[in-house]
């Protein structure tokens, strides 16, 4: 017993069943403006152009007005507030095609002709209903009863006929509803074209957030890293070589005005505010890294050929953060150690290499420091279709970037 009431006190009957009369309620429009035009009719026409027309304008009318690609966002909000169920993850928006269009027009039309039988049947059954519960109670007309049928029937099984029909009612209501929430992901869920395109926009929106992480791991990390070591460099030597210590203290505010240039840059990217994203730096910056590296304590011996300043400005680019993380990797890893650079071109490709001496700290990265800094260079590597190889060789840590100056070679 209490499953058959269920239906009767569960909220989403009484939603879906909002959902339905609306729909009927919508439909109404299109019925009132067909039976005007019908009226309009010669009278010897109306028995068949009459009914002809009552039953395909406001289907026609229903359809044509399903293709206008916001009806699909206004149903699919609908359904997704009231009905529940399957139809509760609809994410509503707009028809983007043409398929989409007529998939929206069809659940229109559905929605529409449901709701007007259910909101039709919602208004007559009760009082029908309510009138044969009643009949034991009541003195009806012999003649009446006898034009009915009526007259050697139990006055006991007309009430029982009353609450079947409210039961018919409820489940009709039931049943149209969950039928509705069942089909609606099909009619106003997205087409595999528009599937396809949202994976490609969130592809490219992750793509983008780990560029920024990449951006702000490798400039602001490495200011940080170097900036530390020349603080404690300086720290040392204040009262023995004030001079050292000066210039020390005046990379730590160039390392730092950088740092802030690059976050505001990234800042930038992530407000989408054009006059807040600068120039990147390229391996024609190269030479202010490595002077801050430098400062930092670090014996820094680099071979930089001349014709790496020409190598196109996206290689570039990559080329120097790859450089930057490197040596952010040596110095958070192994300190103050001598850090060895090559970078050249060899035919169409540009090669980097750079190592340390293999301390018990220069292999800490793999072991603790979650392969962030190894993880950013071969994302940046791959990006542009080039190799990386990195860990211990003999007794020094080498990295090694191999680089295509063109797409394809």
């Amino acid at each position: 017993m209490t499953r058959v009431l269920r239906p009767l006190i569960e909220r989403t009957t009484w939603r879906r069943w909002s959902h339905l009369v609306v729909g009927g309620a919508l439909l109404m429009p299109y019925w009132f403006v067909s039976v005007s035009l019908v009226s309009s009719l010669p009278s010897d026409e109306k028995a068949v152009k009459g009914l002809v027309m009552l039953l395909l304008l406001p289907g026609a009318a229903v359809f044509v007005t399903g293709l206008v690609p916001t009806v699909r966002l206004l149903e699919g909000s609908l359904a997704r507030e009231l009905l529940a169920g399957p139809a509760a993850a609809l994410v509503p928006g707009p028809a983007r095609s043409w398929e989409s269009r007529f998939r929206a027009a069809a659940w229109f039309g559905l929605h529409l002709y449901t709701g007007v039988i259910v909101s039709g049947l919602s208004l007559a059954v009760p009082p029908m209903a309510f009138v044969l519960l009643l009949a034991p109670a009541a003195d009806w007309d012999e003649r009446l009863l006898e034009t009915w049928g009526l007259r050697d029937v139990s006055q006991w099984a007309v009430p029982l006929a009353g609450c079947a029909a409210l039961a018919a009612l409820l489940a009709v209501i039931v049943g149209a509803g969950a039928g509705l929430s069942r089909l609606a992901p099909f009619f106003l869920g997205p087409s595999a074209a528009e599937r396809l395109a949202d994976a490609e926009a969130r592809a490219v929106r992750l793509a983008e957030r780990n560029r920024l992480a990449r951006e702000l791991h490798d400039s602001v990390g490495h200011a940080l890293s170097v900036v530390t070591l020349q603080a404690g460099a300086a720290g040392r030597v204040l009262d023995s070589d004030p001079a050292f210590a000066r210039e020390a203290l005046g990379a730590i505010e160039e390392s730092a005005r950088a740092a802030l240039e690059d976050l505001d840059h990234v800042l930038g990217l992530l407000r989408e505010d054009p006059s807040r994203t600068a120039p990147q730096p390229t391996l024609k910056d190269l030479g202010r890294l490595l002077e801050q590296t430098r400062i930092a304590g670090v014996e820094l011996d680099a071979e930089v050929a001349a014709e790496v300043a020409d190598v196109p400005a996206a290689v570039s680019r990559e080329a120097y953060r790859i450089v930057q993380e490197a040596l952010t990797n040596a110095l958070r890893h192994a300190g103050k150690v001598p850090v060895r650079l090559r970078l050249g071109v060899a035919g169409e490709r540009l090669e980097m290499e750079i190592s340390n001496p293999l301390g018990a700290p220069a292999g800490a990265e793999a072991r603790h420091g979650g392969g962030r800094g190894l993880n950013g260079i071969r994302e940046r590597a791959t990006v542009l279709r080039g190799e990386l190889a990195a860990g211990p060789d003999g007794e020094r840590w080498r990295v090694r970037v191999s680089l295509p100056l063109r797409s394809g070679t």
